[in-house]
């Protein structure tokens, strides 16, 4: 049986290009308005359809397969609120920048407002959250149909220029929604648009950088780009240069210091003046650590670069002294081509032998969070793909080492609560190998609804860190004298996940101790295993305070 196309030609437009583009990896959120283009999608193979029900669960699993396929990926929904669901989704990928491309279906504009069923305004539905949002005409004659698909090219193109982000394609569909006799999707036209290569004159960036003896290099979040890494790691060979980088920042190198948060907290107020540097350059996307942050802002450096493709002002420690629109990995090469070698680097030793007098937490501490934390990481095979949830979470994981080919991916955007789980099932449906999570009770419970229909995704190995409650807000100064903390901000609580996990097909372990926690881990780490396993570490929320507080206490007191 041939499948046909829907013969509305502002779905038959939307699909046709993006089949032009090489998008192939779609989300869809069942609905009756959007069923032209779902019916349009799904009866071509060159697309590969995912059915997710919740359309805010859609765009983080949407955002799973783009961290994972470094590749634009659609997301398709309903009218109506089914839209305002994606906007988390959407607002992650903004300040993750990621191409999410959002297809939303809509009611002819002339019902907007006359209390007809599920319609609200939807062009624009993201403000400025959105690279690009269009919203296309019904073609009714050539004016609308080049209209229609020049608008479909600007989104697409806005989606990975310069930089990456959302967009948003809203198509009005008409009454009726179901006729299906379209044999072929049109012949369409693809603007091209090449990505302009960027330069600059990096003479006076050498010569600024040669006349300062305090150099700071900051990495934020990024995906892991074995070039850059090699680049940044001849220009720290040839320079005296501090730099810092987190898990996120997928730049681990033995030479860098990641520690550095524990660091800071541990510098004695005398000393601070040695550590401050007077040139910063500060590349990726955002940084977990706010002592860094607050550091920085107190010893302000004289000069600042911020490195990016995109223009944006990002002036994270109040002393923005120069805006560098320029691909990172191409400016640090230009940089490292322009600079004399230099054999002594006194600003180096001095935050590296510090640095190295910081231990990650001991083996010996009782059974808590950090540590089922540092078992977990400590066992991790190389190369493998790590996720970690937001707050404190990505925290803790800092705090160990992790090996040098292991790729790390947060959503670290607007750090929400809800985008995990969501995430994590997105990647290990394209991924061939085994994709591990670390994640908290509450941002498990918050994604539930993720687990709907996962019994098919075979190779996701995740710890549940179940402490009973939000474990940060117990560890922000001066919270802990709120009477509403336990049961409001941190939303304390006595819930198991077994029963949730097993109705998903997932295989269950729970860990209440040392060798609880031994055993399930040796299965969690089994790759050969057929079927996807949740491991739940039931921690104690006091314990596991007192022990991270002990370890900042010790280090501090140790130096």
């Amino acid at each position: 049986m041939k499948y046909m196309f829907s013969v509305k030609k502002n779905v038959l437009q939307t699909v046709a290009l993006l089949k032009e583009y090489g998008i192939n990896q779609i989300v869809i959120s069942p609905g009756s308005r959007n069923a032209p283009l779902i019916q349009t999608f799904s009866s071509d193979s060159f697309f590969e359809c995912h059915t997710v029900v919740d359309e805010r669960n859609a765009g983080f699993y949407a955002i799973g397969i783009i961290q994972c396929a470094q590749r634009p990926v659609a997301v398709c929904c309903t009218s109506g609120s089914a839209l305002l669901n994606l906007a988390p989704a959407v607002s992650e990928a903004f300040y993750q920048q990621l191409p999410l491309i959002v297809v939303s279906a809509d009611r002819s504009p002339e019902w907007i407002g006359q209390m007809d069923g599920q319609i609200l305004p939807q062009p624009n539905a993201f403000g400025s959250l959105s690279r690009k949002s269009v919203n296309l005409p019904e073609i009714k004659n050539d004016t609308d149909e080049w209209y229609c698909n020049r608008l479909i090219n600007e989104a697409l193109i806005a989606c990975t220029a310069n930089i990456c982000g959302p967009v948003h394609i809203n198509v009005p569909i008409s009454e009726p929604l179901f006729d299906y006799s379209e044999e072929n999707l049109p012949k369409v036209r693809k603007i091209n648009y090449p990505t302009p290569v960027k330069t600059i004159d990096i003479i006076p960036f050498a010569k600024k950088w040669s006349n300062s003896k305090k150099r700071l290099i900051i990495i934020g979040q990024q995906p892991k780009n074995n070039e850059f890494v090699k680049t940044l790691e001849l220009l720290a060979e040839k320079s005296d240069c501090i730099i810092l980088n987190e898990h996120i920042s997928n730049c681990i190198n033995d030479n860098y210091i990641s520690n550095f948060d524990a660091l800071l907290y541990a510098l004695e107020e005398d000393k601070v003046a040695d550590y401050k540097p007077d040139l910063v350059i500060y590349t990726g996307g955002h940084i977990t650590s706010k002592r860094l942050k607050h550091f920085l802002r107190q010893n302000k450096p004289e000069v600042f670069w911020y490195i990016s493709n995109a223009s944006d002002v990002v002036d994270t420690f109040q002393s923005l002294t120069n805006l560098v629109e320029m691909q990172p990995h191409n400016f640090f090469k230009n940089l490292s081509e322009n600079i004399e070698e230099e054999k002594d680097k006194p600003f180096y030793n001095l935050w590296k032998s510090f640095s190295e007098k910081i231990a990650s937490p001991e083996n010996n501490i009782p059974f808590s969070d950090l540590f089922v934390t540092g078992q977990f990481i400590k066992l991790l095979p190389e190369n493998s793909k790590l996720h970690l949830a937001s707050s404190s979470t990505v925290r803790n994981a800092q705090l160990f080492d992790l090996k040098q080919s292991i790729e790390v991916y947060s959503n670290r955007g607007v750090n929400g609560i809800e985008s995990t789980l969501p995430s994590v099932i997105g990647f290990a449906s394209v991924y061939k190998g085994i994709v591990y999570l670390i994640i908290g009770d509450l941002s498990f419970f918050y994604g539930l609804n993720s687990l709907w229909n996962i019994s098919h995704i075979k190779n996701l190995r995740i710890l549940l860190v179940n402490n009973g409650g939000g474990g940060i807000f117990h560890l922000l100064p001066g919270l802990n004298k709120s009477s509403s903390l336990k049961e409001y901000v941190s939303a304390g609580h006595n819930t198991q996940a077994e029963k949730w996990i097993e109705a998903s097909g997932l295989h269950y372990i729970s860990a209440s101790d040392k060798d609880e926690l031994e055993n399930g881990l040796s299965l969690l780490m089994n790759e050969e295993f057929g079927q996807s396993i949740i491991m739940e570490a039931h921690t104690d929320m006091e314990t596991s305070k007192n022990v991270f507080r002990e370890y900042y206490h010790k280090i501090k007191s140790a130096n």
